[in-house]
């Protein structure tokens, strides 16, 4: 990476010209000069330490001021460009020309100035996040969702990957696109192509403090918790049945929950630390709490399984919030039955909101994880709901579906990317192992 690399301005979207920004305004004046001459100087070649500052100096010489600056650097190979003022001088244009293709041939690079009047043009309202996930993204599924955008009325501002692995994560700034009908075309698209898509608006709610909370069974934890103590019991194959029955939403949440407590009646209560000791955290589950909890937002589980279970995930993951059912214990063995108020569809909606209240943060801000259909008001209450491996059912009601075993891919729809989950770890001593 060149130089330029602190002081490249990461968070300033570019346009299909190469830039975003305003021409520069004379002192006393209310607004930018639309019009006010420019140069576009590009140079684009193999990347290596001075380019920027080398450039700089150049056009230093010529007494410009820096409208906007942009680069990218992709396998070894930079594109560096310098949106600047005229240089004052009748000569002085064809001068700048001149000694910039000769500092860049001297440097083995290639150079580009094109003469234009003003800045960029304005961007179009209603702009958004785009972030698309491919395991593989291929040119084909890039194709079809980039025309998609346009079709709605989008352009693609900017360009960024988040991550490499373990899926290709890249996120395109677009503007002068509904939200909503953006959405809609995006998920159709999704789906056809075998990639993930999600789509949230931008602007400073996107960096703000945030609540995320997640259901458990097979979101958080690979397993299914009552089928763990059913196998405990020696009923696990009638406690699945009605499991998958109740997730597509073929069955009643609390009937079928009270159903399959029924068969764990008199099940010794030693099983409680035998089902914790194989629960099986999905990859990347610490990895995702971890780097949440240190950009401040709060995490919480809602279950539709047992607080014998959620307690323990939440000491060992530092969670702020957990709320599930409780099987009831007398005289050292399960009853059969369950104590307290049902944690069903409904109440995992309604505990979103009490978590909401509790961390001080609007549901605007709130982001759901789920998979089967007790989690569909949660995710529809929620400001981002995602679909984690869902049944088909999930996947056509959430805001967006992630579609691969790795749980911190949801970090990625955030904005964050592997890089600074990586350098995170690294200063504070984790390490991938841990998930």
């Amino acid at each position: 990476m060149n130089d330029a690399s602190n002081t490249q301005p990461a968070a300033v979207p570019a346009t299909p010209s190469g830039f975003r920004g305003t021409a520069p305004a004379v002192p006393g004046d209310a607004a930018p000069q639309a019009d006010a001459p420019t140069l576009l100087v590009k140079i684009f070649g193999r990347d290596r330490p001075g380019l920027t500052a080398g450039l700089f100096e150049v056009l230093a010489g010529f007494g410009v001021d820096v409208v906007d600056i942009e680069q990218v650097v992709t396998r070894g190979r930079i594109v560096l460009c310098a949106l600047v003022t005229v240089p004052p001088g009748r000569d002085s244009d064809g001068a700048l020309r001149v000694t910039v293709h000769t500092w860049a041939e001297s440097m083995k690079m290639q150079a580009e100035i094109i003469s234009g009047v003003g800045d960029n043009r304005p961007r179009g309202r209603g702009r958004s996040y785009v972030t698309v996930l491919g395991h593989p993204l291929t040119a084909a599924s890039t194709a079809a969702l980039t025309a998609l955008i346009t079709g709605s009325g989008g352009n693609i501002d900017r360009i960024f990957r988040l991550a490499k692995y373990p899926v290709t994560a890249v996120e395109f700034a677009v503007s002068g696109a509904d939200h909503t009908e953006l959405r809609s075309a995006l998920s159709v698209g999704a789906a056809a192509h075998g990639v993930d898509v999600a789509v949230v608006p931008a602007g400073l709610q996107r960096r703000a403090q945030r609540l995320v909370v997640m259901d458990v069974d097979s979101t958080l934890i690979q397993d299914e918790v009552i089928e763990l103590f059913a196998a405990f019991a020696g009923c696990e194959e009638q406690v699945a049945e009605v499991t998958a029955a109740a997730m597509r939403g073929e069955l009643d949440f609390e009937q079928s929950l009270h159903a399959r407590v029924r068969l764990l009646a008199g099940l010794d209560a030693s099983a409680v630390d035998k089902v914790r000791a194989q629960v099986r955290l999905t990859p990347g589950a610490r990895t995702l709490v971890r780097t949440l909890k240190r950009l401040g937002y709060q995490v919480g589980v809602v279950s539709g399984g047992f607080t014998q279970v959620t307690d323990d995930l939440k000491e060992r993951l530092g969670l702020d919030f957990a709320a599930a059912n409780t099987l009831e214990i007398v005289d050292g063995r399960l009853t059969g039955r369950v104590v307290g108020p049902i944690v069903d569809r409904a109440g995992k909606a309604r505990l979103l909101r009490e978590f909401a209240q509790q961390a001080g943060v609007p549901l605007s801000q709130s982001v759901a994880i789920g998979d089967g259909a007790n989690d569909l008001d949660m995710l529809n209450t929620a400001g981002l709901g995602v679909a984690f491996n869902a049944k088909p059912v999930v996947r056509a009601a959430a805001d967006t579906a992630v579609n691969v075993p790795f749980l911190d891919t949801v970090l990625y729809l955030l904005g964050i990317t592997r890089e600074e989950i990586e350098a995170a770890d690294e200063t504070d001593g984790a390490t991938a192992s841990q998930g």
